[in-house]
């Protein structure tokens, strides 16, 4: 990466100002601005996400906010009402009290002498959904929107339910943000107060997972900050990007289909992160990127930002299975609108244990398949955060309990864009049932890498709003739209497509163990297939990955980022255990130590489905000067046939006095889940 310290404009930065809200609260921000801004006012760039701007988001916001700056920006990182040095109590994502402060944040930064009045949006993850909700809001001075890792629709296509499945990451995310929500802001930006704040979020946050779990459809609560509800809605330009190996890519296609104002489409190799540090590489110029963009509709210098097409994504080529990619080979490929009329179907029909060519006769028959709950143990995370090594692995692990079937070895390389389709005729034996579909390049050394998935509540086939019971024994069409993807698959390879009944511990198994019959001759897998086009060849290529001096962290403790299948056959316990800790670090500009562990564990007995069971378990500290905070918290989710079980601990330390101490026990009904 290029480090640059040195800039156009020279940068005053503010560690701390207050923005004052409607009604007397304050939201805490840090701002990076052209020190002759007063004199020359420049637009401005919010970033506004509850992950701490003082400790937790440094090493990120010294990269980029100072970049922008130096370019010509007011750089503005806002903490949400009750994180960080904000004030208040954050109870859920995504509230309409957020929003609200969004707006509200956007009026104050409009309105200061250094600004001109112009504002745009840009954020990863969170920051990247609020800023399409806020978009939606249509405030004034809200122009432009960079919105990275993010979704449409908070139900069908986000951290806790895919295709009407819990999916495991809605513990794992409720858990990280159970932990977050509990720390303190600093002393030395909120004086004395620091603790009255902290005691107000150890008592008011919740348990998040508990309202999640409370809503297992498409209700009005997850319709809420769903732009899908209505696209017309934003009226700003929007440029969506994301990663293959995170769990948001979809959600690009469909803005870029559903939107009607200027916008632009990005889709690297990348997991969960920022594509200038973008892993699995390569990763891009991110930054410079975003000013093309900004330079464009908050200045209106035109730099070709909208000369380029629609969507740009990059086509992985083959590799083998790994859960520790750090490159993805491949190229970029360009499409000027989405849908395209570049990529067209190709349908393969099911048939007994494997997938016809077009146009080869069937003989229909039942196939049937009921999987082990082993199977899901190598599927890695629903959203890659912390790529390597959270990634799928050689999917002939899973195979054994699934039902496989591949295609003949191919003649002549073959290349997809978009999503694959497959079409069931199929019945159950339960009333509630899933199904988990797997599609795999695998390799003439027989090594199947996972190229896409999904999953589907098949009681959710008709709506995910008004699921309704399967009854056993009829059959069903069933349509499973996998993951969009772009992928090459080279000749000699063939194609397979794995069925399984579960999908633990990346999605919540059904009640009871599931017996599904797949019926051929009208059951079927549609590939998007996308032929090499000579223009790819002249897009302009990304400039390589630039930033800010980043900030200087000592290393106490080295991170460790751990995942662990242990299979105790003597107990016949089945464990999937992930460490994920940052270990301990000095942030030396502030001199603050901080200290975050993570310790996961998925466990099931045998083929016992009430057996299934999540635990994690967070530590966070800070300390410096004779400040000394930590806060523990542990989550447990089980179920039975009827009702999940909840359980939670949340302890609080003053340096070694235990000053807070609470425990939740919850029992929520299965909602056709």
């Amino acid at each position: 990466m290029q480090i640059t310290s040195t800039f156009p404009h020279e940068i005053e930065h503010h560690e701390n100002v207050w923005i004052p809200m409607p009604d007397g609260a304050h939201l805490a921000a840090r701002i990076w601005r052209p020190r002759d801004a007063t004199e020359h006012p420049v637009p401005a760039i919010l970033e506004y996400i509850p992950y701490r701007k003082r400790d937790l988001t440094r090493f990120n916001d010294e990269m980029a906010h100072p970049y922008f700056a130096g370019h010509g920006y007011a750089s503005v990182r806002v903490d949400l009402r009750g994180s960080g040095e904000s004030d208040g109590v954050l109870r859920d994502e995504y509230l309409q009290q957020e929003l609200d402060d969004g707006v509200d944040v956007l009026r104050w930064i409009a309105a200061q002498p250094w600004c001109t009045g112009s504002v745009g949006m840009y954020g990863i993850s969170w920051g990247g959904f609020n800023g399409l909700q806020i978009a939606a809001m249509q405030p004034p001075e809200l122009q432009a929107v960079i919105t990275i890792c993010s979704t449409d629709d908070r139900y069908a296509d986000d951290v806790h339910y895919m295709g009407g499945c819990l999916l495991g990451d809605n513990l794992s995310w409720a858990s990280h943000m159970f932990s977050q929500n509990t720390c303190p802001p600093d002393p030395a930006i909120v004086g004395d107060r620091w603790r009255e704040m902290w005691f107000e979020r150890l008592e008011g946050s919740g348990l998040w997972l508990e309202n999640w779990l409370n809503h297992q459809r498409r209700d009005g609560f997850w319709k809420h900050g769903s732009v899908c509800e209505d696209y017309s809605a934003i009226k700003c330009p929007i440029f969506a990007i994301s990663g293959w190996a995170d769990g948001y890519s979809n959600a690009v296609f469909r803005l870029l289909a559903n939107l009607d104002v200027p916008r632009r489409g990005l889709i690297g190799p990348w997991s969960h992160k920022f594509p200038h540090i973008g892993v699995p590489g390569p990763a891009i110029g991110f930054l410079q990127e975003a000013l093309r963009w900004w330079d464009h509709w908050l200045k209106g210098i035109d730099r070709g930002a909208m000369d380029e097409p629609m969507l740009r994504v990059w086509m992985q080529d083959s590799v083998g299975p790994t859960t520790m990619y750090q490159q993805r080979p491949g190229r970029w490929v360009g499409e000027p609108s989405w849908p395209s009329p570049n990529v067209t179907s190709q349908e393969h029909r099911l048939a007994r244990y494997f997938l016809a060519e077009p146009g080869q006769p069937i003989e229909p028959q039942g196939l049937r398949i009921q999987s082990p709950l082993s199977v899901g143990l190598f599927a890695g995370k629903w959203c890659s955060y912390a790529a390597p090594p959270d990634l799928p692995h050689d999917q002939r692990e899973e195979d054994g309990g699934a039902l496989v079937l591949e295609t003949e070895p191919l003649e002549e390389q073959l290349e997809i864009l978009g999503p694959p389709v497959i079409e069931l005729d199929l019945e159950s034996d339960q009333p509630v049932a899933m199904l988990a579909a797997r599609l795999s390049d695998v390799g003439e050394n027989h090594e199947a890498t996972r190229v896409t998935y999904g999953v589907l509540n098949l009681t959710h086939r008709d709506s995910h709003e008004t699921p309704s019971p399967l009854e056993p024994g009829r059959r069903y069409r069933i349509r499973l739209q996998l993951n969009d993807i772009a992928q090459v698959f080279p000749a000699g390879h063939q194609l397979r497509l794995s069925l399984s009944t579960s999908y633990w511990p990346l999605a919540w198994p059904p009640p009871e163990p599931v017996q599904l019959i797949v019926h051929t001759g009208e059951s079927s897998l549609t590939l998007p297939v996308r032929p090499p086009r000579d223009e790819d060849r002249g897009l302009r290529p990304f400039e390589a990955p630039a930033a800010a001096t980043p900030l200087q962290r000592t290393r106490i403790e080295q991170p460790e980022h751990e995942w662990i299948v242990i299979r105790n056959l003597a107990r016949d316990v089945s464990t999937l255990k992930v460490i994920n800790t940052e270990g301990v670090y000095r942030i030396d500009d502030i001199d603050t130590q901080i200290e975050e562990r993570c310790v996961e564990k998925y466990t099931h007995y045998d083929n016992d489905f009430d057996s299934v069971r999540g635990e994690t378990r967070w530590v966070r500290g800070f300390s410096r000067d004779g400040w000394a905070v930590r806060t523990v918290t542990k989550t447990i989710l089980r179920s039975t046939k009827t009702h999940f079980h909840l359980t939670a601990d949340l302890d609080a330390w003053e340096g070694d006095e235990r000053v807070f101490v609470r425990t939740w026990s919850r029992t929520i009904p299965r909602d056709h889940v």
